[in-house]
């Protein structure tokens, strides 16, 4: 098995030690991501980075109040329970965090003046609301002061990181740029360079959905799981075990086979204890052996007695029953009624229904009884005609006891006869039956399968009702709760008995308690192991005498391939296994999670899927320009890392191109810090110091306001 234990968290990582000291108007680059929040002089080879959460959290040792950042959020529960993000979903909303975050910031690049006395460039999100541009710009030139400020897309700088000009030469490159983030995805064309962002999409799908969604499916694949499975879990495991399926449809196809199922499955092995057990002696597990053995006994006799005195009940009230019947023309119509009434029954229906019921209840008991009985001499019972008065008390309890065992006995003969005519009409029926299979072989083949179906169709609706019971507002489960509200009623007497003020006697007879077996959907049915029985004879007349009957079509088979692909799906340890019983299978989930890209609507998404908003995005743009960014499609984010995206994307969008026009898909050469490094790249050339908004501007035409160049965002007002 392809087991992978589930790594333990580790301890957050030493910040590193505040860098050297970096010239005046050196760019500070600042990646504020809806996960990682990346730092650092555009000078510096790699940002620093940490997740974007803060908690202020009071310490309970010296009561002070302290501001967590990052890692060391998770030091403590109880920050970890208060901890907060800038980012609500892909909407910048908490400046309060903002702000914390941004003072960490600066405090580890080792800045200590009362200003930021460098330009800063800093990411946004496509098509960011103003109302989150202005409040980031005062909290830039209010708070911190810095002397200018420019944003950026993150996408369109990785793309600039990975195509980037020779030193002095213009920015020209095409590309469709796919950007993989947080909370979203985007698709933005670049022609000679310059974000179109006019034509640019995006879709509310994002690397967090996809961990929320898996984090569902296991929920409900694992309802009663041992372990809490968390967000960073399935976080985990989305980026080590899932991936694209260049054809979804044909995959699921594959894992109809078990076999293919179980070989395409991960298991994740999560953290267990075992359980300490008491180690018994030899002597003791055999004292208690031989414990559990007399008591089993003790046990077997007890429902050997009470078994004999039902059934002889159960023989005398069928022939008072009987007896009643047979005087019923002794009386008039409306006698009989009134009769019927008095004995407890409704109505003659009622009464022959009785009599029925009554018949197949011994017809099974006597059945049962002679079971192993084939050799039966007959006891004595010298003190069964004896007088009580010629009986001391002794004498009377073994009376008591010979008469029982007596009633017994003719009970069991009753049902050794039973039982040889049944053996009787078994055999001429099966006599019958072959000589009608000799005449007409295909009409009794027919006859079979008609019975074989007949019983299939029994059990299957029998599987439905009980499923139905799962479900409240069913008709089935209205039933129930109908029945179980009849129990509930103080009022359930019969006519007679409650004329009488009789008390309730409900139980004194074995039918009564059929209701619980109705009731309860967890209750073995014994129509249901006769159907089986019987299907189990029928199918293997089939296979003995008609060759056209095979193996595969027998119930045992059929029900048998559908169980080996749900055991595949999600197999079932023994209760006492407790490793087994803390392992997550992931299967179907691992393309399944990764489709939603692609079709947002199986996770609840009303939104195109990626391959549909990129094919809108081209469409927009004649042959002669699309054909430029086809060339050059380009992934980046974190999420564009995980594997079959790329021949997902070619089988997407190949058919919607025209058969000469040349496609090429592309990686990020690092997808989670390219966009850093991009934005670094650009801040130390010429052009940066055109792009950004000084102090001045903001104060003169507001927050909102930012320079129209090819990096950043164009919904608002510029400065042009």
């Amino acid at each position: 098995m392809n087991i992978t234990r589930l790594p333990t968290p580790a301890p957050p990582a030493v910040p590193r030690a505040p860098e050297p000291y970096h010239t005046a108007h050196t760019p500070l680059i600042i990646d504020n991501g809806s996960s990682s929040f990346r730092w650092g002089f555009a000078s510096s080879p790699a940002p620093q980075s940490g997740p974007n959460v803060i908690a202020k959290y009071k310490e309970r040792r010296t009561n002070k109040p302290l501001l967590l950042f990052g890692d060391g959020v998770d030091l403590d529960s109880g920050a970890k329970a208060q901890s907060r993000n800038p980012w609500e979903g892909d909407v910048l909303l908490n400046f309060d965090a903002l702000e914390n975050a941004l003072d960490y910031a600066f405090v580890n690049l080792g800045i200590d003046t009362p200003s930021i006395d460098h330009p800063v460039l800093m990411t946004e999100r496509l098509a960011s609301p103003l109302h989150s541009r202005s409040l980031t710009s005062e909290l830039m030139f209010e708070l911190y002061s810095v002397p200018s400020l420019a944003y950026c897309v993150d996408g369109v700088m990785s793309f600039y990181q990975n195509n980037k000009p020779v030193p002095k030469d213009p920015f020209t490159s095409d590309g469709l740029v796919i950007s993989f983030n947080t909370a979203s995805t985007s698709v933005i064309p670049v022609l000679n360079g310059k974000g179109i962002m006019s034509h640019a999409k995006r879709i509310p799908w994002g690397c967090s959905q996809a961990s929320d969604y898996l984090l569902k499916l296991v929920q409900l694949k694992y309802s009663n799981f041992s372990t809490r499975v968390t967000t960073p879990q399935s976080s985990w495991m989305l980026h080590n075990f899932c991936e694209f399926a260049t054809d979804y449809t044909a995959v699921l196809r594959t894992l109809k086979d078990p076999l293919k199922m179980r070989a395409a499955e991960r298991i994740v092995q999560f953290p267990f204890v075992l359980p300490v057990y008491e180690e018994k002696t030899e002597e003791e597990l055999n004292r208690l052996a031989e414990k559990r053995k007399e008591q089993g006994k003790k046990l077997q006799e007890l429902a050997a007695k009470t078994r004999v005195e039902k059934l002889v009940q159960k023989e005398n009230d069928l022939r008072d029953l009987i007896e009643l019947r047979e005087s019923r023309n002794e009386f008039s119509k409306r006698e009989w009624t009134i009769k019927l009434q008095e004995e407890g029954f409704d109505d003659e229906a009622g009464f022959d229904e009785t009599i029925k019921k009554l018949e197949n209840d011994l017809k099974k008991a006597r059945k049962k009884e002679a079971e192993g009985e084939d050799n039966m001499e007959e006891p004595s019972f010298p003190l069964v005609d004896v007088p009580d008065a010629d009986l001391d008390e002794e004498g009377l309890k073994e009376k008591r006891k010979q008469r029982l065992m007596k009633a017994g006995f003719e009970a069991r003969v009753r049902a050794k006869r039973e039982k040889e005519r049944e053996k009787a009409e078994k055999e001429e029926e099966e006599r019958k039956e072959e000589e009608e299979r000799d005449m007409d072989l295909e009409g009794w083949s027919r006859k079979m399968r008609q019975e074989q179906e007949n019983l299939i169709n029994k059990i299957k609706e029998r599987a439905r009702r009980k499923a139905a019971l799962g479900d409240r507002k069913s008709a089935a489960a209205q039933a129930r709760m109908k029945s179980i509200a009849n129990l509930a009623n103080d009022d359930r007497l019969p006519k007679k008995k409650r004329k009488g003020g009789a008390e309730d006697m409900f139980g004194a007879d074995d039918a009564d308690w059929a209701i619980y077996r109705k009731i309860n959907t967890a209750a073995p049915s014994s129509d249901e192991e006769e159907d089986l029985n019987q299907l189990a004879i029928v199918e293997s007349k089939l296979l003995a005498h008609d060759p056209t009957f095979t193996l595969k079509e027998t119930h045992a088979s059929i029900t048998s391939q559908r169980s080996a692909l749900i055991s595949a799906f999600r197999p079932i340890y023994e209760e006492g296994d407790i490793e087994g019983n803390a392992r997550i299978h992931l299967n179907v989930e691992r393309w399944r999670v990764c489709e939603a890209w692609f079709s947002p609507s199986m996770a609840g998404i009303d939104s195109a899927g990626l391959g549909e908003v990129s094919q809108n995005v081209l469409s927009r743009f004649p042959d002669s320009e699309k054909s430029r960014l086809v060339k050059n499609v380009f992934l980046t984010g974190t999420p564009s890392q995980l594997p079959g995206l790329v021949p997902r994307l070619l089988a997407t969008l190949r058919p919607n191109l025209p058969t000469e026009m040349p496609i090429e898909v592309i990686q990020a050469r690092d997808p989670t810090l390219d966009a850093w490094k991009g934005m670094a790249s650009f801040a130390l050339t010429e052009d940066f110091a055109r792009v950004g908004v000084t102090r001045q501007e903001y104060e003169e035409q507001g927050g909102e306001r930012v320079r129209k160049w090819w990096g950043g965002n164009w919904n608002g007002g510029f400065i042009l």
